[in-house]
């Protein structure tokens, strides 16, 4: 250090007590901060000798923030290094003199409670100073407002809400001064905010200093009684009754002692005569108090001192609700009835006790969750109940306060608005099934759910979406009970045997399974089968075919919808299965229409389309009314505005059922399509379904509404997964790999210059147009990453492996598959890529490649997967590598031939990737399958991995996502996100 420069130090108070240091040399250059600490703090104890004191920023400048509880005893006396060359500027100065003179008062107790802040409505503080420091504090105010300081007594008010957290002795006195007076300090959540209180935080309620002083333990009030306004309840026909109740101070009185309003003489007790001269002191006090807060409880408003001593019961209510509130707070303590805070926070509960007689022992009569439940309805207060005839004779007489039965009882008019308009819903529509659902699952959490066992009350809210609701309690018989038990608990179902006809063997959870869709079909309830893929929703569902048809005999047959590409494979399932059964495909183009439909399907027990034709052939499936429906694939109804999937949705059946391995693949709304379809109205109309769950969980994650909708579906959902212990498949190992390869150069020019052109063009574009250009530059990119030629659109010719890495990968790989005498299957979302794989690696390994999309006619499909499943054939030889697009070749097709799947590029759902693999690995399946994911460095597949790894937690619990969010990204998001990094692209 220079000791020919001087050192100038700054000060400036920045907020609630706490200071900005600065130092600088005289010639304007900043001193380095650690120096600066190391002159100001080198002897200063209670920061450790500098090492508590923080850096920060003030206009501009960098230096060292003082703390409020450190700021006034160290400008009062900073113990800085003994050096000449360090001096204070003028702000500091004079904050160096206010800290002298604050610190002076704090320790001489000059300061008190400022009653003018109070009626501005905060709390602070004044100074009290003797004559002489007076004359001190006048130098120092124009000083500081020169410097834009602020003044002694804003700066005492930081400084002692700091020192009352800190200080034992002030903390325990004031908090027992704010609990003492909990209206007056109804703002104040502790003691350290009480300096710093906002504007606003308090009421000014006193109209005299003494009285405020005294009222907030400051001054000691000589009184020796507290006076107490006291609501009397009547006796009789006697009407309320208002009066004094004077209490002791002395801690040993334990009776109040009364006297009547308006009157001299003692109604009960005597009065000590050290009471007589405040009485009539601390009465006008009082009076004068309630006349602020109260007007309307005075005779006359001319006379300040006539307080009304009789009320109605309407008067009385009022009183208590509201005018007893005020009063409180205006400083004059009110004793009400015991039972008063209990009735005040008592709901009427509804009690439906469901009739006798309700239930049956003959299930077939259930109608499903429309079907009407008869209860009678009771009022509960309390252990006290109206019933409905006792309640509407309370409405007729308009008292929403009255004795009932020797209690006193009230009904708000909101209340008694919501209890008509329910009595009135329930007299007009009855309370259906639905209903008790609905309150049982969402009316209690998990714990009082799973009680059901033991109780047989039902507690939650019906309401309507825009009401705050009546509490209601359903009282169940045994049998209602039971049948809910059943509807938690899978396990509590009965077994039903393996039905005549089936030829297989149900593994236990499939026999679960199958019994649990009988169940539901006895109560015509709706169910989603929603068993990992590949653990036998087809079997399952052919059990529950075969049990209908000998315990029902119905006299339509069932409707399954399904994928084209998997209706082969129904077919030559239930040839295995359930030879017994008659089906009848209706597909193709000679399919029967018109009136020879119902001919063609009469005998069948099952008719077989797919979704394609349950819009274009809805009149010939609208004319039946079948005895089930099951949809298989059931997220091809995900998008519920289509009018493939409202026309599947208006079909009639006794019962409907939907399987799918991913009920939930990207929103909330397919989860709710699905359950429109097997229980329309159950989670009621799209749009109060998204307001309720899909705005808030997709939006915030809510655990609270995530659990609420999970208690909703569980009932009619049944998912078991692969990896539960007690499903005990046997399944051979799935060994997932990820094989990471380069771009070429050729890939590298082609990706930067289309990330670019995107970058340059899109703060030009409207917001519809951004979207579309994001999500085709995505699809571009995707290509560029697989091989040029398919985004370059290029002619056979140049489709060589070596202008790609992961081509040229994929045939190294498939070539060791082959040679093993092993098989394949190869996924690829772009169905022109799959054209390029199915070229190149016919060639590479001379033999045939199989190609699956969607292009491809059922027939066609069928013999494919006959080729690869079973090998060479009368008309074709067999074939060892299977490409398939992702869309058409994900769900339904059982390929366990395979042992190897190739994810050629990746797609954006974890859980169609997952459907995918499962083609291979499933029942029948006895290697281990090996799952190959290939991944450009460095490009956007590689950021795409790591959101697919955390997309798969979000799945587990209900909530995803699909592409789309990418298009609400910043353009710097959208660059760090496509932008290729180079140090792991480079080839």
């Amino acid at each position: 250090m220079n000791a020919d420069r001087t050192i100038v130090v700054s000060c400036r108070y920045l907020s609630d007590g706490q200071l900005f240091l600065h130092g600088a040399y005289d010639d304007g250059a900043s001193i380095p901060l650690f120096q600066l600490k190391q002159q100001l703090f080198v002897w200063h104890e209670p920061s450790f000798y500098g090492t508590l004191i923080e850096s920060g920023s003030y206009n501009g400048k960098q230096g060292l923030l003082l703390p409020a509880s450190m700021g006034l005893a160290y400008m009062a006396d900073p113990p800085v290094m003994s050096i000449a060359g360090l001096r204070w500027d003028p702000a500091a100065a004079v904050l160096q003199r206010m800290a002298r003179l604050l610190l002076e008062s704090l320790a001489g107790g000059w300061y008190k409670p400022s009653f003018a802040k109070h009626r501005q409505g905060r709390f602070g503080w004044e100074l009290l100073l003797p004559q002489d420091r007076l004359d001190v504090l006048a130098e120092i105010v124009p000083s500081a407002e020169q410097h834009r300081l602020p003044q002694p007594e804003m700066w005492l008010d930081a400084v002692l809400a700091v020192w009352m957290d800190s200080e034992e002795t002030l903390a325990n006195a004031w908090n027992e001064v704010a609990a003492a007076h909990p209206a007056v300090y109804s703002g104040l959540p502790s003691a350290a905010n009480s300096a710093a209180a906002s504007p606003g935080a308090f009421h000014p309620v006193y109209e005299e200093e003494t009285e405020w002083l005294i009222a907030i333990g400051w001054s000691t009030d000589e009184c020796p009684f507290h006076t107490t306004l006291q609501l009397v309840e009547p006796a009789g026909d006697e009407h309320w009754r208002l009066q004094w109740a004077l209490h002791s101070r002395d801690a040993g009185t334990a009776q109040p002692v009364t006297i009547e309003m308006g009157q001299k003489k003692l109604s009960s007790g005597l009065l000590p005569a050290d009471w007589e001269p405040y009485l009539a002191d601390q009465t006008t006090r009082a009076v004068a108090r309630i006349r602020r807060a109260a007007p309307e409880l005075f005779a006359n408003e001319a006379d300040a001192g006539t307080l009304r001593t009789q009320l109605t019961d309407d008067e009385a209510w009022t009183f208590m609700e509201r005018q007893s509130l005020a009063i409180i707070q205006a400083g004059c303590p009110v004793a009400l009835p015991s039972w008063w805070e209990q009735l005040r926070l008592m709901k009427p509960k509804v009690r439906a006790q469901l009739r006798p007689e309700s239930g049956s022992s003959q299930p077939g009569s259930m109608l499903g969750l429309q079907q009407i439940v008869d209860f009678d309805w009771r009022i509960a207060l309390g252990d006290l109940e109206l019933d409905e005839a006792e309640f509407r004779r309370a409405v007729e007489r308009q008292k929403s306060f009255f004795r009932y039965r020797g209690r006193w009882v009230h009904l708000a008019p909101e209340q008694l608005r919501q209890l008509l308009k329910l009595f009135a819903r329930f007299r007009q529509e009855g309370m259906s099934l639905r209903d008790v659902l609905e309150l049982h699952l969402l009316g209690a959490n998990d714990q009082s759910v799973d009680a059901a066992e033991s109780t047989a009350a039902v507690e939650g809210t019906i309401a309507e979406p825009t009401d705050r609701g009546v509490d209601l309690t359903v009282e169940l018989n045994d049998y209602w009970l039971g049948f809910i038990r059943q509807l938690h608990d899978t396990q509590t179902l009965p077994s039903l045997p393996a039905p005549l006809g089936l030829l297989g063997t149900l593994r236990p959870y499939q026999a679960e399974g199958f019994s649990w869709l009988a169940f539901l079909r006895r109560f015509r309830l709706g169910a989603c089968l929603a068993d990992d893929m590949g653990l036998g929703k087809t079997i399952q569902f052919i059990s529950y075919l075969l049990h209908t048809k000998l315990s029902e005999q119905p006299t339509a047959p069932a409707l399954l919808i399904a994928p084209t590409s998997v209706i082969g494979n129904w077919q030559k399932e239930l040839e295995r299965f359930a030879p017994a059964l008659q089906v009848q495909v209706h597909y193709g183009t000679g399919r029967p229409k018109g009136a020879s439909f119902a001919a063609a399907i009469a005998g069948a027990d099952l008719v077989i389309t797919s979704y394609a034709l349950s819009h274009l052939d809805e009149e010939e499936l609208a004319s039946v009314r079948w005895s089930c429906i099951c949809l298989d694939e059931a997220q091809n109804i995900k998008n519920a505005e289509t009018k493939q999937s409202s026309a599947i949705r208006r079909l009639e059946a006794d019962h409907r059922i939907a399987m799918t391995g991913t009920p939930l693949e990207n929103r909330l709304t397919e989860l709710w399509s699905i359950y429109d379809f097997i229980n329309p109205g159950y989670l009621r109309s799209l749009g109060d379904f998204t307001r309720r769950y899909v705005n808030v969980i997709e939006r915030t994650n809510d655990a609270a509404q995530i659990a609420q909708l999970q208690r909703l579906v569980r009932p009619f959902l049944l998912r078991r997964l692969k990896k539960d212990p007690n499903i005990r498949l046997s399944l051979p190992e799935k060994n997932e790999a990820k094989t990471y390869v380069s771009l070429t150069t050729e890939q590298t020019a082609l990706y930067e210059s289309t990330v670019q052109n995107m970058l340059q063009t899109i703060e030009t574009l409207q917001a519809m147009e951004r979207r579309g250009l994001i999500l085709a530059t995505l699809t571009k990119l995707k290509q560029i990453c697989n091989h040029p030629s398919l985004f370059t659109k290029e002619q056979a010719g140049r489709l060589g492996a070596e202008r790609s890495n992961k081509l040229a990968r994929l045939v190294e790989m498939v070539q060791e598959v082959r040679a093993e005498g092993e098989k394949g299957l190869v996924f690829t979302q772009f169905v022109d890529m799959g054209h390029i794989l199915q070229e190149l690696l016919a060639q590479q390994l001379n033999e045939p490649v199989l190609f699956l999309h969607g292009g491809v006619a059922k027939s066609a499909r069928d013999r494919m997967i006959d080729r690869f499943q079973h090998g060479a054939t009368a008309d074709a030889e067999g074939a060892g590598l299977f490409i398939l697009s992702l869309r058409a070749g994900g769900t339904g097709l059982n390929l366990t031939a395979a042992n190897h799947v190739f994810h050629f590029d990746r797609w954006w759902n974890p859980a169609v990737e997952n459907q995918a693999t499962d083609r291979a690995y499933r029942i029948g399946q006895t290697r281990d399958v090996q799952v190959h994911k290939f991944i450009a460095l460095g490009t956007i597949e590689e950021r795409i991995d790591d959101m697919i790894e955390r997309k798969q937690e979000l799945s587990s619990q209900i909530v995803g996502s699909g592409e789309n969010w990418i298009t609400e990204l910043s353009t710097s998001e959208l660059q760090d996100l496509f932008m290729l990094r180079h140090t792991r692209a480079e080839r």
